[in-house]
């Protein structure tokens, strides 16, 4: 059923006026002291990365970081252990299209820009002068909309790219969008791993059983408290997680719903927040943090763009049981979000450092944050 036209330049106009008062807001970094942090850890400033978004860590301890409006990929790298000292920020690649997604394998860096993965060979050794990149592929869609792509590698060796949804809702080719896909490192091989994924902008690989784990956001203009962003969990290659028909496991949509029932797909392991913006997730493999963290879920939230009251904006933790079922979803990390509603910073991406500490990019402070663990 086509929007009705009056509604739809409104919505257009809200988020046209949303885009730009984050564009034109001061890129302040968190203020430390007013971050909230369970006790017994702490966060501190450590780069700073214009429009930081993923995150994927060379074998000699080199940080590489994609960028969505930035168009370039970072390399950082710290003079001293423990990440101290004035980082030395370098471009390895630039003039790319939303270049969010990056992964690090064998010596080589793999960039998602939108339509194509590139790989950049050798590249933690030529910092300072940067390979060429090849084209591994350029077989994806080139709409912008949800074009941008978090990128991994698993367990098996295979490069897992997403494909969002070319709209807020609608009835794409299930074979080219609205799925999380997956290829050999050359580009071969590819196949359609989960469909029915409107829009994956993190995932993660469980460290004992290796299956595949994504957040999913939720679409948009059904109200501030729906549908809820999701966490998801694929048990088996092919499984269909329901978008554009239902929603959060149980909810049909108004517009699509009646086509197929919630029964037909693969029900969230955790709801999430509604339009929380569920982006990169991180399962904790280090030894740093407390055993009780070990092998739990720490999701980036971007934030909400669309809802009366702004909600996100922090580090969230979803809690496992031994069998790899949701106990709990809680704040973790907070204080982006200022108790006026004014936006210090946007959560992208978090991932495990080489020495346990948990990374959070923020693309809108332009800002690498690590949290440690105390011991107090």
């Amino acid at each position: 059923m086509p929007a009705n036209p009056p509604r739809l330049r409104a919505r257009v106009a809200t988020f046209a006026a949303t885009v730009l008062a984050f564009g034109a807001a001061a890129a302040q970094t968190l203020p430390i002291e007013s971050s909230r942090l369970p006790p017994g850890f702490a966060i501190e400033e450590v780069a700073r990365v214009p429009n930081a978004r993923a995150m994927a860590w060379g074998a000699n301890g080199t940080l590489f970081v994609g960028s969505r409006a930035d168009g370039r990929v970072h390399a950082v790298t710290w003079p001293a252990p423990g990440y101290a000292g004035a980082p030395r920020v370098r471009v390895v690649a630039s003039g790319l299209a939303m270049p969010s997604g990056i992964a690090v394998r064998d010596g080589a860096l793999y960039v998602a820009a939108i339509d194509r993965i590139l790989r950049y060979d050798d590249s933690e050794r030529r910092l300072d002068a940067p390979p060429p990149p090849v084209v591994v592929t350029d077989r994806f869609p080139s709409d912008r909309h949800h074009g941008w792509k978090f990128i991994a590698f698993g367990p098996d060796g295979k490069l897992y790219v997403p494909v969002g949804a070319p709209c807020n809702i609608c009835e794409p080719d299930p074979d080219r969008y609205a799925m999380i896909a997956r290829m050999n490192a050359d580009g071969s091989g590819y196949e359609v791993v989960a469909r029915g994924v409107r829009n994956s902008v993190g995932f993660d690989f469980h460290p004992v059983t290796g299956e595949l784990w994504f957040t999913d956001n939720g679409r948009d203009w059904l109200g501030d408290d729906s549908p809820p962003d999701e966490l998801n969990r694929v048990a088996r290659t092919g499984q269909h997680f329901g978008y554009p028909y239902c929603h959060g496991g149980t909810l049909a949509d108004p517009e699509y719903g009646a086509r197929r029932a919630c029964r037909d797909f693969v029900a969230p392991a955790q709801n999430l927040g509604p339009h929380v913006a569920a982006l990169g997730m991180r399962f904790y493999t280090g030894t740093q943090f407390p055993p009780r963290y070990r092998h739990q879920i720490f999701i980036a939230e971007h934030g909400s763009w669309n809802r009366s009251t702004r909600i996100g904006y922090r580090v969230a933790l979803v809690r496992l049981d031994a069998d790899g079922r949701a106990l709990s979803y809680e704040t973790f990390a907070e204080g982006w979000l200022a108790a006026d509603g004014g936006v210090r910073g946007r959560p992208a991406d978090v991932g495990v450092a080489p020495d346990g500490s948990l990374f959070v990019s923020d693309d809108h402070a332009g800002a690498i944050y690590r949290i440690r663990a105390t011991g107090r």
